[in-house]
Order: C-alpha cells, then structure tokens, then sequence
C-alpha cells in the first residue's frame, strides 16, 4: 500500500494592505479631483501595471546561468516569478536566432505594485549615487512613466554574495492617467522624485 504524502497548504503569499494605496486613497484621490477637476471617481489617475523588463545579453558565454541569475534576481526584487522572453526574429549582427531566451520581465499588478512602487520610490532611488531626480522628459505621451537602472544592487534583496554581473532593468509605470500633466502631477504626489526640468 502506498504511503499518503503529507500535503503541505500552499496559496498566494498575502501582504498586508500597503501604506501607498491608503495614502492614495485618504490624501491624494481628494487633491487630485480638487486640482483637475474631476467629475468622477473613476477619472481620477491610478496606478494600472508596472512593468519590470531584464535583458540578459549574448549567450556566448554562461548564456544558461545568466539567464537563470537574472530570472532569481527578477523574483528576489519583484516577489513574483518572471517570464521568461524570446527574441521575435533573427539578428546576425547581434548572434540572434528567433525563438532564443533573450531576457526575463514580470507585471506586477496589485498590492504587489503598490509595494514596488513604494519600494522603489523610497529606498531604492535614494540609493543611486549623485541621485538628483528623475528625467520628466520620459513620459509616452499617454500618462506611462519609463525609467533605467543601471544596475540591479541597488535594491536591498540583492545579496552581495551571490553578486555575479552587474544586471540593469526597465521599469515602465503605467497610469490611467489621460495626459503626462496629470500623470506628472499624480506621480510627484505618490512620492516618484521627479526633477522640474
């Protein structure tokens, strides 16, 4: 007779509600409405997504471990496993083929987002050297906010130790917002240091 396996509950790691979302709620929903206007709840600006992209590089050399560094820093940093991505054509120049593993990226969406965000805003932007705020110049047009970072230790869940190569990343933040004024407007009162000019 076969031994019974002991089960083990897994789920969904819950956090607890983050601070952002409550600051957004009781402070910056009213300012907003109050400064543009809104007739409506729903047509005040909210974070949507943030998008956090990893391009690995060549896979010349330890191609395979550099992707699944990449992919263990990515879930270290966002808390959620990431997808892996393929290049969509071949490239000779850059020894691409189609279908080849090219990098890793995850989307983060709810109370995860808002803890990024609030990570990201607090901790790890001040930890840049000669930090003097963020480009406003790097809006889409549709109220979406693109940033870099050059390398990945400036986060606090990167441990030294297994440090192999500096890694950047994209990060793309993504709002309801209609125009880059009310999405600059929106972001500056989430707590983003975005410089003036």
């Amino acid at each position: 007779m076969a031994r019974k396996e002991k089960e083990v509950a897994t789920g969904p790691i819950t956090l607890p509600k983050p601070r952002l979302k409550a600051k957004y709620q009781a402070e910056i929903m009213p300012k907003l409405r109050e400064e543009f206007k809104y007739k409506s709840v729903m047509q005040i600006p909210k974070l949507d997504k943030i998008v956090i992209n990893m391009g690995t590089g060549s896979k010349e050399k330890n191609g395979d471990k550099n992707l699944e560094n990449s992919v263990r820093d990515m879930t270290l940093i966002s808390g959620q496993k990431p997808i892996v991505t393929k290049s969509k054509k071949a490239i000779s120049n850059f020894k691409l083929r189609e279908g080849m593993d090219i990098g890793c990226k995850v989307t983060l969406r709810g109370n995860q987002m808002y803890h990024f965000f609030d990570k990201l805003a607090t901790v790890v932007l001040p930890r840049i050297r000669d930090f003097q705020g963020l480009s406003p110049k790097s809006f889409d047009g549709r109220g979406n906010y693109a940033l870099g970072l050059k390398e990945q230790l400036v986060f606090p869940e990167i441990p030294y130790d297994t440090f192999d190569r500096i890694r950047g990343m994209d990060i793309i933040i993504c709002t309801t917002a209609k125009t880059d004024e009310e999405a600059r407007v929106f972001l500056k009162a989430m707590g983003l240091p975005l410089r003036e000019k």
